[in-house]
């Protein structure tokens, strides 16, 4: 499901030229995510995520979406763009590495000890990020719809795509914005 909507929290006096910073996105995914009339008109479907695109502050990409049990987003980055998300209900399990991987030129990387981070996001809670974050969210819950809001800036650009077995992380695809509509 897409669908383009004009978000509450999108301030309307905002120069369209000013890159929002990921304090803003983060101010601007708790505020839009506190929305309950916006959350609860997000159509959640038992067997795959959902999603609404939202206009984000200063020309970000801004997204609500809707997870259901046991959904996942799979270990990926965001192609260089900073971001935040906060989740608007359930909880989600956000997991992370605090190390900066390379873009370029490489398949396979051996991480080092100590580089996993973890944190449970509840209705309420989020998170910016810098533009060279790698991470996975998860919702695993059993019976539990999980809702949350994310934006983006620049808008992204592409995202890399990763497995990972123990410290091993491969490179596995490169997606680009026309293949997610």
């Amino acid at each position: 499901m897409s669908l383009s909507v004009r978000s509450p929290g999108a301030p309307e006096s905002a120069p369209r030229n000013a890159a929002p910073s990921s304090s803003e996105l983060l101010e601007f995914v708790r505020r839009t995510a506190a929305d309950a009339s916006l959350v609860a008109s997000l159509q959640l479907d038992p067997e795959g995520r959902t999603w609404v695109r939202l206009d984000g502050p200063g020309g970000s990409e801004a997204w609500l979406i809707g997870w259901p049990p046991g959904t996942g987003t799979g270990w990926h980055d965001h192609g260089g763009s900073h971001g935040a998300f906060a989740a608007a209900a359930g909880t989600l399990r956000e997991e992370s590495l605090a190390a900066r991987i390379p873009t370029e030129g490489w398949k396979t990387l051996e991480l080092a000890d100590g580089v996993d981070r973890a944190r449970e996001l509840t209705a309420g809670r989020g998170r910016a990020f810098g533009a060279h974050h790698v991470h996975q969210v998860l919702n695993q819950s059993a019976d539990e719809h999980a809702v949350s809001v994310h934006a983006y800036y620049p808008p992204l650009p592409m995202m890399r795509r990763y497995s990972r077995t123990g410290a091993v992380l491969r490179l596995e695809q490169v997606e680009r914005p026309e293949e997610w509509l």
